[in-house]
């Protein structure tokens, strides 16, 4: 299976063509540029490296959050509106299972972080089960930093974008993976995707829509304007 794969959650987003589970060509994303500028372009371009026409994917792979609201909302729209056009098929991944996916095997209980803004981390607890496969232990959900350090015992092992900032506020004891697996990529996005299609999963391009896991400070914002208009 032709699989385009699309990380665009985390400011250094990049994309990817694999077939199945085989890497034919990966491409970071341009820096300078908004993702919205650089991600159409980078598609067509890798595209034409590897000499696929857009009609010759058949699976568009998207990291569909949490991470940047904007970065997931340009992701997952291309991702659709690819999709709609080639007449392929169309997977999710969660961004955080990107992340721990590019743990070692020696990783056996993990911690997934990525930055929230606002004091606040989107993070997830991972283990690898008895063939090694990854599972979570604690769902991804919104935590406030402090309240997240005070849980992390000697001997516990993190990892994620967050580290960059979190790094010298760990707990003693407490271990991080390397920083070349923080990150999450379009290929570990791809990977992701084939083994859950081999499985029998499918997303609606048409229903598919980021998964932010928090309300935008415009939504809470506007909620509390609500409120205090109630309250008068």
């Amino acid at each position: 299976m032709r699989i385009l794969a699309l990380e665009t959650s985390d400011r250094d987003g990049s994309i990817a063509l694999l077939a199945d589970d085989r890497v034919l060509a990966e491409s970071a994303l341009e820096p300078r540029q908004r993702t919205a500028q650089s991600l159409a372009p980078a598609v067509r371009a890798l595209l034409v490296q590897i000499g696929f026409r857009p009609t010759d994917v058949e699976l568009v792979a998207v990291a569909t959050g949490p991470g940047s609201f904007t970065g997931l909302r340009i992701g997952v729209t291309l991702a659709k509106v690819f999709a709609y056009a080639a007449g392929c098929q169309t997977l999710g991944v969660n961004t955080l299972e990107t992340i721990a996916a590019r743990a070692p095997v020696d990783a056996q209980e993990f911690w997934a972080v990525i930055d929230a803004q606002r004091q606040q981390l989107f993070a997830a607890l991972f283990a690898r089960d008895e063939r090694g496969a990854i599972r979570y232990r604690e769902e991804t959900h919104v935590v406030d930093i402090d309240a997240w350090l005070e849980t992390l015992p000697p001997g516990s092992t993190v990892t994620g974008p967050a580290l960059a900032k979190l790094a010298a506020q760990l707990p003693e004891g407490v271990k991080m993976l390397d920083s070349d697996v923080w990150r999450p990529t379009a290929v570990a996005v791809g990977l992701l995707a084939w083994k859950s299609y081999s499985a029998g999963r499918r997303d609606d391009p048409f229903t598919l829509v980021p998964q932010y896991f928090r309300r935008t400070a415009a939504e809470e914002q506007w909620e509390r304007s609500r409120a205090t208009e109630d309250r008068g």
